[in-house]
């Protein structure tokens, strides 16, 4: 019987534990969030899934604003989602589905400096089961340059917890663990 125990607490912690990658995109790759930055092209050929990390570097000057659809289509920034200045935020993409940000200055908007992300659906991630969030904005280093990506990782990744596949695995090793149980 302490066999069958030991065999199934290691099927428990291998159900439990399933790898998930998440990436991390520096938006512009080293142009940065910038006006002279084809953002078109740069995310062509790109697929993001729920829990990659959007990391836009810009110059003090500048800012991003998260918008609606229509915001987005017409570079209206002055009823937006969310604002940031930080010159160095991070954007965690954590439900599927369309995002849309744009410059703050809507001349520059109007000159393409927007972005919009079509977010798939990831079945193997779960943003509140990460024991290891991405790093906030304030907590990557501001660098010198927006063509500087020191300290920024290129992929991060974590360890999930749960299912109902898990769930299942613990029932089948209290059953199995439990019939070996001799009287």
């Amino acid at each position: 019987m302490g066999n069958n125990i030991w065999v199934c607490v290691l099927m428990v912690i291998g159900g439990l534990v399933l790898r998930c990658n998440a990436t991390t995109y520096i938006v512009g790759d080293t142009s940065g969030w910038d006006i002279s930055t084809d953002l078109d092209t740069w995310s062509q050929g790109k697929r993001f899934f729920v829990g990659d990390v959007l990391v836009f570097q810009y110059s003090s000057s500048a800012s991003l604003n998260e918008v609606t659809r229509e915001n987005f289509n017409t570079c209206n920034t002055t009823n937006v989602l969310k604002a940031y200045s930080s010159g160095n935020t991070t954007v965690t993409l954590s439900n599927p589905g369309q995002r849309f940000f744009v410059s703050g200055n809507r001349l520059l908007c109007l000159g393409g400096m927007k972005l919009q992300v079509n977010v798939e659906n990831n079945q193997s991630f779960s943003p509140t089961a990460a024991p290891h969030p991405p790093p906030q904005s304030d907590a990557l280093p501001r660098p010198s340059s927006k063509t500087d990506n020191n300290g920024v990782p290129s992929a991060s990744a974590g360890f999930l917890i749960g299912g109902k596949k898990a769930l299942a695995i613990v029932f089948v090793c209290y059953v199995v663990s439990t019939s070996f149980i001799v009287f």
